[in-house]
């Protein structure tokens, strides 16, 4: 039996199927990366640098934003390195650490989008208290709790993996994930399946609380042109996010449970990573997009950085 204290590192063999055209995807992950990096950093700067976006729901959307940042961190440029190397391993504390941000990553991202689903919910449903609920105060609070709730379950989950004794170090995945290591334990996995249970019915939670709410918000979208409108604007742009999110999560925790030996493995790949490609991509473009005030503060921003480069040329 191997204790988890002679792990030096873990290997990662879902690189075997990138040998062959490692140099197109590193390629196409750096401008992934460059184009996450620009879509975020910009729509960040755009709500702090005005005034205007000071607003609870354009907040959250910079949380949204800085949490995109966080999560890729954890991935990319470990992913980018490996990419152009022969070797593919990790060690054993960054392997957990690896597992801590990209999922905490996720956690954070449910819990701002029930924040953002609550603050829809006071704006269309409950107008003339929404200054007085939906405070500068209380929603710093708010936007603590969802950074700071996550990262305990995350604690939990990683602490109670890291007392297994593990039978092996080879993780079939391109980085570490909670549920490859669980897997290569040989002593009782009992506590992290109930701590798998609590989390997974934990956020499983806030998924019927974005559910319910939204109930409330249809019904107050038919009452009058203006709600509809409100609704249109600023609930559209989030349902799909998390749809975006929920769906390519789904993707990575079926593959991960039940995934079939017999699928390919570039398949597979696409499957386990498409969540830290497509969220943190789309999410900041698809606010950037219907928002108005997001939209029209974007162009002012483009037009001034013309007119600069014009002025210097001249």
């Amino acid at each position: 039996m191997t204790n988890t204290s002679s792990i030096a590192v873990f290997s990662l063999s879902g690189f075997n199927a990138t040998v062959n055209y490692r140099v197109t995807l590193f390629s196409l992950t750096l401008l992934c990366y460059c184009a996450i990096l620009l879509v975020n950093v910009s729509l960040i700067l755009t709500i702090i640098l005005d005034q205007n976006l000071h607003e609870p729901m354009y907040i959250c959307l910079c949380s949204l934003c800085i949490n995109g940042l966080y999560g890729t961190a954890g991935f990319y440029p470990k992913f980018v390195s490996d990419l152009l190397s022969d070797i593919h391993v990790i060690t054993y504390v960054g392997c957990f650490l690896q597992v801590f941000v990209i999922y905490s990553y996720v956690k954070v991202d449910y819990s701002t989008l029930v924040l953002m689903a609550y603050d829809r919910y006071v704006a269309i449903c409950r107008p003339l208290e929404y200054h007085s609920v939906m405070s500068v105060q209380r929603t710093a609070v708010l936007i603590c709790l969802s950074w700071l709730v996550p990262l305990c379950c995350e604690v939990m989950v990683v602490t109670s993996t890291s007392k297994l004794k593990l039978c092996g170090s080879h993780i079939q995945k391109l980085y570490c994930e909670n549920w490859s290591i669980v897997k290569l334990a040989c002593s009782s996995t009992t506590v992290n399946n109930i701590v798998g249970l609590f989390v997974i019915s934990f956020y499983c939670g806030h998924v019927l609380l974005i559910l319910g709410s939204y109930m409330q918000l249809v019904k107050s979208a038919l009452k009058s042109k203006e709600c509809r409108r409100k609704f249109t604007q600023t609930c559209v742009p989030h349902l799909l996010c998390l749809l975006n999110v929920t769906s390519a999560l789904l993707f990575d925790v079926m593959y991960s449970r039940y995934g079939s030996a017999s699928v390919a493995q570039h398949v597979k790949n696409f499957m386990a990573i498409q969540f830290l490609m497509i969220p943190p991509l789309l999410n900041p473009i698809i606010y950037g997009l219907i928002l108005t005030k997001i939209r029209s503060r974007l162009s002012l921003f483009m037009m001034a950085g013309q007119k600069s480069k014009l002025r210097v040329k001249v």
